[in-house]
């Protein structure tokens, strides 16, 4: 089966990115710097062969999605195993609040070990979206995929692709729209050929 690209696009800004912790939470849509974020990283790809878009149900990455999909002349396919954390309690909460908190250390330094107070794990959604990557690239070999996630689920997959323990991943940085490009190739180890991409060719 020959390689597939997959081009890991984080969602644009939102009002609250930055300043709470966005999770599953509903209704919450790209603000205008988010929107021209968007048109950016759309010019960005809009050399590559891109064969499918998917993204994560919320709004904001379906948002995301819709702009560089367009460019494509493609629809945009939403994929749940794409999607955020289960931060449960923490969902929406102020970060300045959570940083207060002696598990935010813990998200931090071991985030293998946190449990999100009603919600789920960093690990559970490392494992989840892995395994969507794993099956998009097979339903699309040789193909370039353009999967829009959030920032600690693109530096979980990372992480686990380039054989890096969880507790690393707080090392990656994943921007606000930013592109971060793996290759994975049949049989052989995957390669990360860019990370964190935010340029805008028309700028």
């Amino acid at each position: 089966m020959p390689a597939t690209t997959l081009v890991l696009l984080r969602h644009a800004t939102t009002a609250a990115t930055g300043t709470r912790l966005g999770g599953w939470k509903p209704g919450v849509h790209l603000d205008a710097g988010g929107r021209a974020q968007a048109e950016a990283a759309a010019r960005r790809l809009a050399r590559l062969p891109v064969t499918a878009v998917y993204s994560s149900p919320l709004e904001r990455t379906r948002e995301t999605a819709a702009v560089v999909a367009r460019s494509h002349g493609l629809r945009v396919r939403v994929d749940r195993d794409l999607g955020e954390v289960e931060y449960g309690d923490w969902t929406d909460r102020p970060l300045s609040r959570l940083r207060r908190l002696s598990a935010w250390r813990v998200v931090q330094r071991t985030p293998s070990r946190m449990a999100f107070p009603g919600g789920g794990t960093i690990r559970g959604a490392q494992a989840r979206a892995v395994d969507a990557t794993e099956r998009l690239a097979a339903a699309h070999p040789g193909g370039t995929l353009v999967l829009v996630s959030h920032a600690d689920v693109i530096k979980a997959v990372v992480a686990h692709h380039l054989g890096m323990g969880l507790d690393l991943f707080q090392r990656l940085v994943v921007s606000p729209a930013s592109s971060t490009v793996l290759l994975l190739p049949d049989g052989e180890h995957p390669l990360l050929l860019g990370l964190n991409d935010t340029s805008d060719p028309g700028a």
